[in-house]
C-alpha cells in the first residue's frame, strides 16, 4: 500500500498509526530541520546563558522521542527562546549553577515529570487558563529579554545592569564603547537575513543561509571578533550521557512546573496550526505526555528543557514533512551533522548569533503584533493583563511571571463571568412564542412572569444578581417562571443558597414558582441541596425543543394561579 493510501486509510479505521512508512520528503525535511537546528539551538542556548552545545543536544534525543509519541504528528519538540531564558532564571533562583550538567539534567527531568503528570491526568484544558492577553504579554516580554540578552554579542559592550530594561538602556547610553567589528558583523547578519526575506523560496532557510554566508565572509576576511569556540568547544561526539543531580530536584519542583506550563502553552496551538496530514485528530493531553517523555529522556543526554516549537515545526512542514518520521529524521540528522561538522560550528562568530537573536526577538513582536492590537481593542481588563504580564516578564524571574500571568488569566475570567450574568423577561406573544424584554423592577400582579437567568451560577455573579430579582412587596395574584436552560452550569453552593432565600421571599408573598429548563445534573444538585423539597412538583426538565419547557412551565404556573384565584373567590 502506498504512503498516500496508507494515510487516508488511518482515519477510516479509527486509529492513528504510530509510525507510518517514511517518505523521501520526510528525509529531506528532516535534513533541513536538523541543519536549521544548529544555529537556532546554539543561539537559544547562548541567550539563556548556557553553553552552545547544550542547544544542539536539545534538538537530538528530545526531538526523536517527541516525534515518536506526539499525537500532533508533525510537531517538532526542541528548545525555544522562552524555555531557555526560563531555565536559566529558575536555576539561578534555586541557587544552582546553569553550567552544571547535573543541575540542568535535574531541571529537564523535572519538567518532563510535570508534563507527564498533566498528560496522564488528561489536563490539556489547563492551557485554557492562560489567556491570549497574558500569553501575548509574556511573549512580548520574552522578545525584550532576548534583545537585552544579546547586547554584548551584538555590540561588544557588556552591560553591568542585571535588569532587562536596564541592560538595554545602558547599552544605548554607551554607544561610544561599542566594538565596530562586532556591530558590523551583527548588522551584516540582519541585513543578509532581511535580503533573503525578499526571495520567497529562501525565506524558510534565511536564518541558516545568513549564518553560513556571514560566517564564511568573516573567516575569509580574518575579522577579529569573538567566536563560539571562545566560549565553549563543540565536540564531534554523540550527546553525552548525564546523570541528573537528584539532590537538586526538590529545589526545582515549582520551577519545573513553570517551565512545563510555558512550554505547553507555546505548543498548545501547534495542533490547530499544523493539522495531521492523515486527517486524524490531535490530542493536547497526549502531546503533553509526548513532550514529557522527550524531556525525561533528554535530561539524560545533555538536553535543556524542551517543548513543541512552532518555528521548527514550520521549517519541517515547509521542507515537505509528511509523517512523524520528519521529526525523527531531524533529530538523527542533527547528530550526524554534529559528528561530521561539529568543530566547524565553533568558528561561528558570536556577533552572527547575536544578529540572529535580534531577528528572532523582532519576529516574536511582529508575529504577536496583531494579537497586541486585538487585546487593546477588546477591553481594558485584557489590556491590563497584557501590560502587567509584560512588566512581570521583564522585571521578575520568568517562573514568577508565568504564575502571575496564569493567576491574572483566572481573575480576568472570573471578572468577565461575573459581569455576564443577567436576568431577562420572556413575554408571551400569543402565538406560543416569547419576545425578550428587560426584567421588571417589581414583579407584576395578576399574571405569570417568565424570567430567564443568563449566566453560569458562578458565585460572584450570583451575589451581584440576587438583589436584581424583581421586588414582591406589593405583588398579589402572581406566579413566576424561572428559566435556567443553558445556565447555572457551574456546581455552586452560593447559587443553591441564593435560590433557597429567593424561594422563601417569593413564597412568603404568595408567589407560585416554577423552574424550567433544568438539566439532569442540576436537578440532582437541587435534590442534594434541598431545593427540590421547596419546589415540590414545580421543576420542569429541559426538553427537546428550545422553548418547550418554558411553555410547559408557563401553563403550569397559569393553571395554579387561576386555581388559587378561584379558591380565594370561593
Amino acid at each position: 500500500m502506498s504512503e498516500a493510501s496508507d494515510a487516508t486509510a488511518a482515519p477510516r479505521a479509527g486509529k492513528t498509526r504510530k509510525l507510518a512508512t517514511p517518505t523521501p520528503r520526510d528525509v529531506v525535511s528532516g535534513f533541513v530541520t536538523g541543519l536549521f537546528s544548529i544555529p537556532e539551538g546554539m543561539a537559544y542556548a547562548t541567550v539563556g546563558g548556557f553553553s552552545a552545545p547544550m542547544g544542539l543536544w536539545s534538538g537530538a534525543v528530545p526531538t526523536v522521542i517527541g516525534s515518536i509519541f506526539s499525537r500532533t504528528v508533525l510537531m517538532v519538540t526542541t528548545l525555544t527562546s522562552a524555555i531557555a531564558l526560563s531555565a536559566q532564571s529558575i536555576l539561578v533562583g534555586a541557587g544552582l549553577d546553569p553550567g552544571d550538567l547535573g543541575s540542568v539534567a535535574a531541571l529537564t527531568v523535572m519538567v518532563g515529570l510535570w508534563m507527564l503528570l498533566l498528560g496522564v491526568l488528561k489536563l490539556g484544558s489547563v492551557m485554557s487558563f492562560v489567556s491570549t492577553a497574558v500569553m501575548t504579554g509574556f511573549t512580548a516580554g520574552i522578545a525584550v529579554q532576548i534583545v537585552a540578552g544579546v547586547v554584548k554579542d551584538a555590540t561588544g559592550y557588556t552591560p553591568e545592569a542585571h535588569n532587562t530594561v536596564g541592560k538595554l538602556v545602558e547599552g544605548l547610553l554607551h554607544v561610544g564603547e561599542w566594538d565596530g567589528a562586532t556591530v558590523l558583523v551583527a548588522a551584516a547578519t540582519v541585513a543578509v537575513w532581511a535580503g533573503l526575506q525578499l526571495v520567497k523560496p529562501l525565506r524558510k532557510t534565511a536564518t541558516l543561509v545568513s549564518l553560513v554566508v556571514v560566517t564564511v565572509v568573516v573567516a575569509l576576511l580574518g575579522t577579529d571578533v569573538e567566536r563560539v569556540s571562545d566560549i565553549a568547544a563543540i565536540p564531534r561526539s554523540l550527546p553525552p550521557f548525564t546523570l541528573p543531580d537528584a539532590g537538586a530536584m526538590p529545589e526545582l519542583v515549582s520551577g519545573g512546573l513553570a517551565i512545563a506550563l510555558i512550554a505547553l502553552a507555546q505548543a498548545a496551538g501547534i495542533g490547530a496550526a499544523v493539522p495531521n496530514p492523515d486527517g486524524s485528530r490531535t490530542d493536547v493531553s497526549k502531546d503533553f505526555t509526548a513532550q514529557g517523555l522527550a524531556n525525561v529522556a533528554g535530561g539524560f543526554f545533555g538536553a535543556l528543557p524542551t517543548g513543541g516549537s512552532l518555528s521548527r515545526t514550520g521549517v519541517a512542514t515547509s521542507g515537505g514533512a509528511q509523517t512523524r518520521w520528519a521529526g525523527i529524521f531531524a533529530g538523527v540528522w542533527l547528530i550526524v551533522l554534529v559528528l561530521l561538522l561539529g568543530p566547524l560550528a565553533g568558528e561561528i562568530p558570536m556577533a552572527v548569533i547575536g544578529g540572529l537573536l535580534l531577528v528572532i526577538g523582532g519576529e516574536l513582536i511582529v508575529g504577536r503584533w496583531a494579537d497586541i492590537v486585538l487585546v487593546f481593542r477588546t477591553s481594558w481588563l485584557s489590556a491590563a493583563a497584557l501590560v502587567v504580564t509584560f512588566a512581570a516578564t521583564t522585571q521578575l524571574p520568568l517562573q514568577q511571571a508565568i504564575f502571575l500571568g496564569a493567576a491574572l488569566s483566572i481573575v480576568l475570567f472570573a471578572v468577565q463571568a461575573a459581569k455576564r450574568g443577567r436576568l431577562v423577561q420572556l413575554v408571551p406573544t400569543g402565538d406560543r412564542d416569547f419576545r425578550v424584554e428587560d426584567a421588571p423592577a417589581d414583579l407584576p400582579s395578576g399574571r405569570t412572569t417568565v424570567l430567564h437567568y443568563v449566566g453560569t451560577g458562578f458565585f460572584a455573579e450570583v451575589n451581584r444578581l440576587e438583589e436584581e430579582w424583581p421586588h414582591t412587596a406589593h405583588t398579589h395574584d402572581a406566579a413566576l417562571v424561572i428559566s435556567l436552560r443553558g445556565s447555572a452550569g457551574i456546581p455552586s453552593t452560593t447559587f443553591l443558597k441564593s435560590l433557597d432565600r429567593l424561594l422563601d421571599r417569593w413564597h412568603d408573598h404568595g408567589v407560585d414558582v416554577v423552574v424550567c429548563g433544568v438539566p439532569d445534573d442540576l436537578r440532582k444538585r437541587f435534590e442534594t441541596g434541598g431545593v427540590s423539597g421547596r419546589l415540590h412538583d414545580s421543576v420542569v426538565p429541559s426538553g427537546d425543543t428550545l422553548l418547550g419547557s418554558v411553555r410547559e412551565a408557563y401553563e403550569i404556573a397559569e393553571r395554579r394561579r387561576a386555581r388559587r384565584g378561584a379558591s380565594a373567590e370561593g
